[in-house]
């Protein structure tokens, strides 16, 4: 890969491992300086030592809504813009409805639907006075198929599609482009919420994706010519359906 990001600035939620840890590290091999928000300080420190100052730690928890505000003021403040916004950070409940916790609900509804509209809400003026921006949301398989293990998170999921596809009729005009990724099951912490039994099948299956694989398509997105936006890719392992 070249250097096509040189000189642009990316905010990625939820950074310090998965999908968010594998794009932080496509975006700075492609020229980007890459803001990476998280609330795992210690990883971010460590991330900050290993890939240099491109790295720009922000240690945010996005569900305290004042730290949540926080996120552009901060990459502003380090960086002075905000090229692009990989909303990225999820957690995931899984299994039957009856049985979830309602308080595991509330965080996860809130993180992975609240926090993302309100995250894209709070960069919109500054990409919308400048002319430019890429919006990406990490979205989910769950978005398209209503899997019966996962009531709870396939609903966020849809949720954040439906987003997607209305913000971006409303902000296209303004040179902005937003687009979500799908991926299958990708090998990553959330995984460790699935069911013993599921998590067994899908690793002897091989259908289960790695964070570099979605990291490489969240890159081809970002690197179509400006008058082209790919609103919706979904990604799955060819095994998947075994």
């Amino acid at each position: 890969m070249g250097r096509e990001l040189e000189g642009k600035v990316a905010a990625i939620t939820g950074a310090a491992s998965g999908i968010g840890l594998a794009t932080t590290e496509a975006m700075l091999a492609a020229g980007a300086r890459v803001a990476m928000v998280d609330r795992d300080s210690a990883a971010l420190t460590a991330l900050r030592a290993k890939h240099g100052e491109a790295v720009i730690p922000v240690v945010l928890d996005l569900l305290d809504a004042k730290e949540c505000a926080g996120l552009l003021p901060r990459v502003l403040e380090e960086a002075g813009q905000l090229d692009i916004l990989h909303a990225n950070a999820g957690i995931y409940v899984g299994g039957d409805l009856v049985d979830a916790d309602t308080g595991a609900i509330d965080r996860m509804l809130n993180l992975n639907v609240n926090v993302v509209m309100k995250n894209v809400h709070d960069v919109l003026p500054h990409m919308i006075a400048r002319g430019t921006g890429d919006i990406i949301v990490t979205s989910s398989l769950a978005a398209h198929f209503p899997t019966p293990w996962e009531p709870v998170y396939a609903s966020s999921k849809w949720a954040v599609n439906c987003f997607v596809q209305t913000v971006r009729r409303q902000v296209f005009k303004h040179g902005i482009r937003v687009g979500s990724i799908s991926p299958g099951p990708v090998i990553s912490a959330l995984l460790a919420d699935w069911p013993a039994e599921k998590l067994q099948e899908a690793r002897e299956a091989g259908s289960l994706l790695e964070a570099a694989e979605v990291a490489n398509v969240v890159m081809f997105m970002l690197t179509r010519p400006r008058g082209m936006t790919i609103r919706d890719v979904v990604m799955l392992p060819t095994n998947f359906d075994l």
